[in-house]
């Protein structure tokens, strides 16, 4: 089957109208001071822009004001997104919002979209995913301890939570919770839905994290406390015991939006790379006549295509065979993708000496959030870990003590295989 990540000319048409916004709408809002009421007023000004090219919330389907746009065309949009933190907002695509919304068009019910699907769409409502907890690790989701416990027509949510994104501003939280423990490891979890304001909802604090203590107005990674919550029965998402599911076909495309946006993200450093090299001088020559400056461009450069085509390649497995199809392709980029946003903002720095490490500059603050891309959505072991097993799933030892390459072995083999041949050409000679 041919790969095919092409794009009808309406479409790249779109896409550069994008490119040009983000440089000139959207780049200015990361210098801009303003309350948070003038600030929010300018985005919705921008968002108003967006709605008008039929490119607000994308990664839906039509009759939920998206585009039903494939992985594909959202990972060329993402990649132009990432560029800049606000352009995802700007664009209705933020995170978690963005997979939160799926969640809900594809799991809710009609009244849960009713009450937080379209309100969240309409940018009426924030929203947070509250799933790692401080007591278990991570990468293993099915140690999970946060319970909600079904008692007459309300759920009785008890645990703690933390690194919940937004979840100081969330007007509600989709929780993953252990509804059924005595079930089997992936199927003993549901999301539920919890308004922001529902008693016993502690929003503790934003987590003080390399990229700083509070992010700008609110946003942030929360640690929460649920203590005897009560929620409608009506409020879990999809059937009992379909966390896991849900999940997974909430993280898989995510993936692929994070790996667009950090290729995003990793170009604009790499401009920065680029025109500095040929700004500055050192030791008689402009830092891009400097053998290692070059090398560190052409390796930037080869390690962002490899990463960009193998994200499109991804993209497009899920396109045309489904998200359950692309996991080895989902957790190669999510780990290699992670590595070259981070090296090429450590290049980007180091050309830029004193002033790179200064936040008079971007890079700083983009090298903080870079070094979260290795954990966030699996971190990278684990997903090293899938890639392998999936591949040596397609592999057996060979028999006997030697490896199927073995030469002298071979060379028996050869010798039997040909002896009749070879046998002909003596008695003919």
């Amino acid at each position: 089957m041919t790969w095919d990540f092409s794009t009808e000319p309406e479409f790249e048409a779109k896409l550069e109208w994008m490119r040009k916004f983000v440089r000139e709408e959207v780049y200015p809002l990361e210098v801009l001071e303003a309350s948070e009421r003038d600030f929010m007023q300018a985005i919705r000004h921008l968002q108003q822009q967006v709605k008008e090219q039929k490119l607000w919330a994308t990664h839906l389907p039509p009759e939920l004001g998206g585009q039903g746009y494939g992985q594909v065309k959202l990972g060329l949009m993402h990649e132009i997104e990432g560029a800049s933190m606000w352009a995802p907002i700007v664009f209705g695509n933020q995170a978690p919002d963005s997979g939160n919304s799926e969640v809900l068009a594809h799991f809710g019910s009609e009244a849960q979209k009713r009450q937080w699907l379209h309100p969240l769409l309409d940018g009426r409502l924030r929203s947070a995913f509250s799933m790692t907890e401080p007591d278990n690790a991570g990468s293993d989701p099915t140690l999970l301890s946060t319970t909600a416990v079904l008692k007459g027509d309300e759920w009785v949510i008890n645990g703690h939570k933390w690194f919940t994104s937004n979840g100081m501003i969330a007007d509600f939280l989709i929780a993953m919770v252990v509804t059924d423990p005595d079930a089997g490891p992936y199927e003993r979890a549901s999301m539920i839905i919890v308004p922001g304001d529902a008693a016993g909802l502690k929003k503790v604090r934003n987590i003080p994290t390399m990229a700083g203590e509070h992010e700008r107005f609110g946003y942030g990674h929360a640690e929460v406390l649920y203590e005897n919550v009560r929620v409608p029965k009506d409020n879990i998402i999809g059937k009992r015991g379909q966390g896991f599911l849900i999940a997974q076909a909430r993280l898989g495309p995510g993936r692929i939006h994070h790996c667009m946006r950090w290729l995003g993200q990793a170009r604009r450093a790499f401009d920065m790379l680029c025109e500095r090299s040929l700004q500055r001088e050192a030791f008689g020559k402009k830092l891009a006549s400097h053998e290692t400056v070059q090398n560190w461009i052409a390796d930037s450069a080869a390690e962002m295509a490899a990463a960009r085509l193998m994200t499109l390649h991804a993209a497009w497995v899920i396109d045309t065979q489904g998200a359950a199809a692309a996991r080895k392709e989902i957790s190669l980029i999510k780990f290699f993708g992670a590595k070259v946003l981070h090296d090429v903002i450590d290049r980007a720095i180091q050309v830029h000496g004193s002033l790179g490490y200064s936040a008079d500059l971007p890079l700083e603050e983009m090298y903080r959030h870079a070094r979260a891309a290795r954990m966030y959505d699996g971190p990278d072991e684990v997903h090293r870990v899938s890639v392998a097993r999936q591949i040596l799933a397609g592999y057996q030892a060979p028999d006997g003590i030697w490896p199927r390459e073995h030469i002298p072995t071979r060379r028996e083999a050869a010798q039997r295989k040909f002896a009749a041949l070879l046998e002909a050409a003596v008695t003919d000679a």
